[in-house]
């Protein structure tokens, strides 16, 4: 009986740990940049030069149409 119940703690803090650990980084944990995912992709950082030449390229080709 006890060896379950060891079990059934040890996987429940293990979760909560897992869990808590999720919610720091979404919220609380500054050194990564970005959003929660941490892979530093475009969701973390938004190229404004690279944005205004997309827009200036789509007004020029609806004018030459």
């Amino acid at each position: 009986m006890w060896l379950q119940t060891s079990i059934i703690v040890l996987l429940f803090v293990g979760a909560a740990f897992y869990v808590g650990r999720l919610f720091w980084r979404a919220f609380f944990d500054k050194t990564q940049a970005g959003c929660a995912k941490g892979c530093g992709g475009a969701c973390s950082t938004i190229d404004v030069d690279r944005l205004q030449r997309t827009i200036e390229l789509a007004a020029a080709r609806s004018e030459a149409k």
